[in-house]
């Protein structure tokens, strides 16, 4: 049992030690000027993310990840979250571990190691679709994710993005969902000339029934869409089709995406199989 143990603590102390090496922390940076524009996050508070600088050869290349965090279908539940990070960005850390395919690490991020690498923090509840002008005064609640996604783009082109040469939109869980339906839109904001390309990670939810057999993850989609009201920012040649609350399913909207797109999913998605 001893030399068990010990085997099992050299093993975690390694994991530790790898994790330590490859993360470091890059700091937060609010985009007051979206401000003006109406481009806040649910509480009203500026939108936010984290950036490291490229260097070398990727100094004209760039990476956008987009975080998750699921998503609010109702003044209830975006009230909730207008307490916490996903609703405010006074609620955000100030400085977030980067890793993986944001590591500034040959070793263990060799494609993109040496990119302009940025971490867009999540606060609107919509997967940045969301659009309502009006804001109602008991609640206080702002559903303006679709701004803020153009309004974080916009400071990122004056901070060099401009001149980028080859560009990523990625995004994981209702980040990943995001990353397919502002594809198109990304490459568009973007120099012509530029190589765009989007990676959706653990994005591709499916209208589906759960394990009971409720058809919940399409009227969940519809209050999400309605509370927003997304409608105008989904692809029209989907919405001209069919309800516009189906076309926030990818199995409906990815079809029409003209920018490369890639899609990585696992098979047991443990929320969509509860969902």
């Amino acid at each position: 049992m001893r030399g068990s143990f010990r085997q099992w603590l050299h093993i975690l102390m390694y994991v530790v030690c790898v994790v330590t090496t490859e993360s470091f922390y890059a700091d937060i940076t609010y985009v007051q000027s979206a401000v003006p524009k109406g481009a806040v996050c649910l509480d009203g508070s500026p939108p936010a993310y984290h950036f490291d600088r490229g260097f070398g050869a990727g100094i004209n290349n760039w990476l956008i990840q987009l975080e998750g965090g699921g998503w609010c279908n109702n003044v209830t539940t975006c009230l909730a979250r207008k307490t916490n990070r996903l609703g405010s960005s006074k609620q955000m850390v100030k400085q977030l571990a980067f890793s993986g395919i944001l590591s500034n690490k040959a070793t263990f991020n060799p494609d993109f190691y040496n990119w302009n690498r940025i971490k867009v923090r999540y606060c609107d509840g919509s997967s940045f679709t969301g659009d309502v002008a009006a804001v109602n005064p008991t609640t206080k609640l702002y559903f303006r994710g679709a701004r803020v996604f153009v309004a974080v783009i916009e400071d990122l082109l004056a901070k060099g993005m401009k001149s980028a040469k080859n560009a990523i939109l990625s995004g994981c869980s209702a980040g990943g969902l995001a990353a397919i339906h502002h594809c198109d839109n990304f490459k568009n904001l973007l120099p012509i000339g530029a190589k765009v390309k989007c990676l959706s990670d653990a994005g591709y939810f499916i209208n589906s029934k759960d394990v009971s057999g409720a058809q919940h993850i399409e009227a969940f989609y519809n209050d999400v869409v309605t509370t927003h009201e997304s409608a105008k920012h989904l692809a029209p040649s989907c919405t001209s089709k069919m309800k516009p609350s189906l076309c926030f399913f990818p199995e409906y909207a990815a079809k029409e995406i003209r920018t490369p797109l890639f899609i990585v999913n696992g098979a047991y998605d443990s929320w969509q199989v509860r969902n």
